[in-house]
């Protein structure tokens, strides 16, 4: 592939195409200021200095402000671009993305209802006749863009600021729109704000070079730097056909682990979206107790919102729908043979073209017998059952975080036998061997004298343990307290072995040692058709199955809510990538990787990552965390609302966090509620706020590796060629594209609202938003499993 880098910025110049539509007839220039509102360049430069991230930033520029205050007079009455230059220094420092975000909330509250109707009412009427209007303004363009969106308008010329990496430098970019003359209000606040070009490049002391007018027009939208990378194929100079996915999987039979998760919900939904061609996907789900493995899936797709769109389309046929497409299936993919009834069993094996495991635990620090079982164990049986399979190829979902603590570009290659610290001799089977043998040992611990007189010791000092607790009882207290100890003894012994081998948690640990397991297989079995695949962090979807879904608080959930409060200072690398992913996105790498192992044009190993294709570090995603919430604050009413909007998280070295944040806050609440302990009578007054300190440290050690340590970047070419390798005609439909991602209206306006919508109630233990009625979907009505039943391809609808 040959790549040349080209960075495409609107805010750079007027694209020829745009600039030949406004060719198609003299634009009409509109002053603002007089005609639509009393706009001054100070009050704006005011409102965005006072609102900067930090404390200090704020008083710095309110300072600044001051002390111009006594110059701007004697300067606008000399020099009125000096002086507008001068004043627009004091945003130096300041982000693109705060004063986007600033300048639509000054005009959404402050300037929009300032509007003068009949202004408003006169450039509707010059807009209707087909006008082709510019909005000209001295005010910055992070203003003027609301304000021309509001209006209808295309164009705009303003001020605009020079940025170097998304930092505001302070300076004004050539030509500078000055300021109107001393005596401009006292000639009166025509509502017609039409002014003829001469007339404007005049007032704006353009004579010298009247080309500088046309050269200040720019687009009235929001500029997003993309990075565009073209993809030369080689291959189909040897005569390899483009890639068609739906010819790929036109009627082929899809074994599905873990459609009950995240990321295989979304995908199930968006395949039968999609590619209503594709054969039958079977479903294995585990039976509960209370629920069948058909209850499960009927239950979810009632009741999540993932299926609405789907629900949507095909209406009262549904069910049926469903039925000709999807065979759910009892099993458990940590069982040997999968879990499955021997009938079944052979029927896979003989018709199964790919399988695709997206299931597994992905608690950071769970217990160590379960991440074994469903991270690891899960793994082998697959392997067992793809090694007697007739054609299947595997989809494995692994994660980008199984290097652990790794840092520098990590390549897409499968390694053998590997632990992040390189230690010498390491073998993945010979490890789990041990992890194996470690779960034997504890548990046969559990039973000991030692640790049975203890847990009875502590049952009985419990401080609400029941007054001469004996019997039958005390035993039922053991027994419970044993259960308690064993999975802490599990979960301690998880991490620790993790940590040992520089892996930052039990989960990383164990989704590594599964790809272990893939390679080892791939050196015995050169020829199997599998392909290891790992995303990053998982959040908000785009686009599919609708705009902003996501659920659970297993990823930046947690993280993002204790942003949305009053906590101040996280320890982070400002510099470090936080590599996110929607969730649709990585669906759609899943379905291409899908496509390519079933014709069998695969890589071993595939990142869906964005921080080599199109990086946001983590100075920019805190701040764009709370500029989420900000937004979210500014609409709201209320005393604790207006508060919060003056508290913005900043990234801080750990020292500073440890001396003067959580920490250092828990350490003064401890002295506070030890001094009342030997009071009688007395409880501590501040208990709540320790227990809540305590939870704020634990939930920041346990993301620390994620946004402090390990400055890793993932790449991610393989997805990217194998997306340019498609057919035309799929491209825009199911093609990936990362590099299309503009971060600032995905913090701010799909994912921190989607985690307000969908998983901040779950943290706060309340009920979400309310949804429509529960669908109803019979699915348990007729037969079910029809699909797929003899091993056939469904009938397309």
């Amino acid at each position: 592939m040959s790549t040349s880098r080209q960075i495409k910025s609107p805010s750079a110049a007027i694209a020829p195409a745009n600039r030949n539509r406004l060719a198609q007839g003299e634009p009409i220039f509109w002053r603002v200021e007089g005609s639509l509102l009393n706009l001054t360049a100070v009050r704006p430069v005011g409102f965005f200095g006072w609102n900067a991230q930090s404390f200090l930033g704020r008083w710095a520029r309110r300072t600044a402000m001051g002390a111009q205050a006594i110059a701007r007079p004697f300067l606008y009455a000399t020099n009125r671009v000096m002086a507008t230059r001068l004043l627009h220094t004091i945003l130096r420092g300041q982000t693109r993305d705060r004063l986007d975000l600033l300048g639509e909330e000054y005009f959404q509250y402050t300037l929009k209802p300032r509007l003068k109707p009949r202004g408003v009412a006169k450039l509707k009427e010059l807009m209707a006749s087909g006008a082709r209007v510019v909005l000209v303004s001295q005010g910055l363009d992070h203003i003027m863009r609301p304000l021309a969106r509001h209006l209808g308008v295309d164009w705009i010329v303003s001020n605009r600021l020079d940025f170097r990496d998304g930092m505001a430098t302070g300076r004004l970019v050539d030509p500078v729109i000055r300021p109107r003359g001393a005596f401009a209000k006292l000639r009166g606040a025509d509502p017609d704000g039409r002014i003829t070009r001469e007339q404007l490049v005049t007032d704006l002391g353009f004579r010298k070079n009247p080309a500088a007018l046309d050269n200040a027009i720019r687009l009235a939208d929001r500029p997003s730097a993309r990075v565009n990378v073209p993809v030369v194929r080689f291959a189909s100079r040897n005569g390899e056909a483009p890639l068609s996915v739906r010819e790929a999987l036109r009627g082929k039979n899809i074994l599905l682990i873990g459609a009950t998760g995240f990321i295989g919900k979304v995908w199930l939904a968006n395949l039968l979206t999609d590619l209503p061609e594709i054969g039958c996907i079977h479903l294995l789900i585990r039976s509960h107790r209370t629920a069948t493995a058909l209850d499960r899936f009927q239950r979810m797709v009632e009741e999540s919102p993932v299926f609405d769109v789907l629900a949507a389309r095909h209406g009262e046929g549904f069910a049926d729908f469903l039925r000709r497409h999807v065979e759910v299936v009892s099993g458990d993919a940590s069982q040997p043979g999968l879990g499955l009834e021997p009938e079944v069993r052979d029927r896979f094996l003989r018709s199964l073209d790919l399988i695709v495991n997206s299931g597994g635990l992905t608690d950071f620090n769970p217990d160590l017998r379960d991440a074994l079982a469903m991270n690891v164990h899960a793994t082998t049986h697959l392997l067992n059952f793809l090694d007697q399979s007739k054609r299947a190829a595997l989809l494995h979902l692994s994660t980008c975080y199984a290097v652990g603590r790794k840092d520098g570009r990590i390549l897409e290659i499968l390694p053998k036998n590997y632990t992040p610290h390189d230690v010498s001799g390491f073998d993945a089977r010979q490890e789990l061997k041990s992890l194996e043998e470690l779960v034997r040992e504890t548990e046969k611990r559990a039973e000991s004298a030692e640790v049975t007189e203890e847990i009875r010791r502590q049952s009985v000092s419990k401080e609400h343990a029941a007054k001469n607790l004996q019997g039958a009882a005390l035993e039922n207290q053991v027994r419970k307290g044993r259960i308690r100890w064993l999975r802490q003894a599990m979960t301690d012994a998880g991490m620790k072995r993790a940590n040992e081998l520089g892996w930052p948690n039990t989960y990383t640990l164990t989704k590594s040692l599964s790809e272990s397991m893939i390679r080892e297989y791939l050196d015995t079995h050169p020829k199997a058709a599998i392909a290891v695949v790992r995303p990053s962090i998982v959040e908000s979807s785009v686009a599919q199955p609708f705009l902003g879904w996501n659920e659970g608080v297993n990823t930046s959930a947690s993280l993002s809510y204790l942003l949305g409060t009053f906590f101040r200072q996280l320890p982070t690398n400002a510099d470090k990538c936080l590599d996110l992913i929607p969730v649709d996105l990585v669906c759609r790498g899943m379905t291409l990787i899908g496509a390519a192992l079933v014709a069998r044009r695969h890589e071993r190993m595939y990142h869906l990552a964005t921080s080599v294709a199109n990086p946001c570090d983590m100075g920019r995603s805190i701040e764009l965390t709370g500029l989420g919430h900000r937004k979210f604050y500014r609409a709201q009413s209320g005393f604790e609302h207006r508060m919060r909007l003056k508290f913005d998280t900043i990234p801080v070295s750990k020292t500073r966090y440890e001396a003067l944040s959580a920490p250092a806050q828990k350490a003064i609440v401890q002295a506070i509620n030890r001094s009342v302990e030997p009071l009688p009578f007395v409880r501590a007054p501040l208990a709540r706020q320790e227990r809540d300190l305590e939870r704020v440290i634990k939930l920041v050690a346990l993301f620390e590796p994620f946004i402090l340590h390990n400055d890793h970047v993932f790449e991610a070419s393989n997805v990217e060629r194998l997306s340019a390798e498609l057919v035309p005609g799929e491209r825009d439909a199911l093609g990936y594209d990362a590099r299309s991602i503009d971060w600032w209206d995905y913090w701010i306006n799909v994912h921190i609202p989607a985690l307000r919508k969908w998983c901040y109630p779950l943290i706060e233990g309340r009920p979400s938003e309310a949804r429509p009625p529960r669908r109803n979907v019979p699915l348990a009505g007729r037969e079910a499993s029809v699909a797929g039943a003899a091993g056939l391809p469904a009938a397309t609808p």
